[in-house]
């Protein structure tokens, strides 16, 4: 993965409300949550949740999708899991290489 892009993700999750955003829509899975159920659970103003749920988009961390009147946020598991296997498949490699 591209170091910069990698940053950037974790930069995103690295302000405490993006990251119990995130958290919140990683436990809710697939379906996902509405912004309305999202503003209830986290207790924080739409227009907040919005400026923080706008960060996530632009790294792609989560989707986000109309429908009806409703915004249904969800997260990109495959973005996710990306930034995590980079993270993994980077432990203890320079390490290993010079044995023990």
């Amino acid at each position: 993965m591209n170091i910069d892009l990698a940053a950037s993700r974790l930069a995103a999750l690295g302000n405490p409300t993006r990251l119990r955003l995130y958290r919140l829509l990683v436990r809710a899975g697939d379906t996902g949550l509405s912004m309305g159920q999202i503003q209830e659970k986290l207790g924080i103003p739409g227009s907040t949740l919005s400026h923080h749920c706008r960060a996530l988009v632009q790294v792609e961390l989560i989707q986000q999708e109309r429908i009806g009147t409703s915004l249904l946020c969800r997260t990109n598991y495959p973005v996710m899991r990306g930034l995590i296997d980079d993270l993994v498949a980077e432990c203890c490699v320079d390490a290993c290489a010079t044995g023990p």
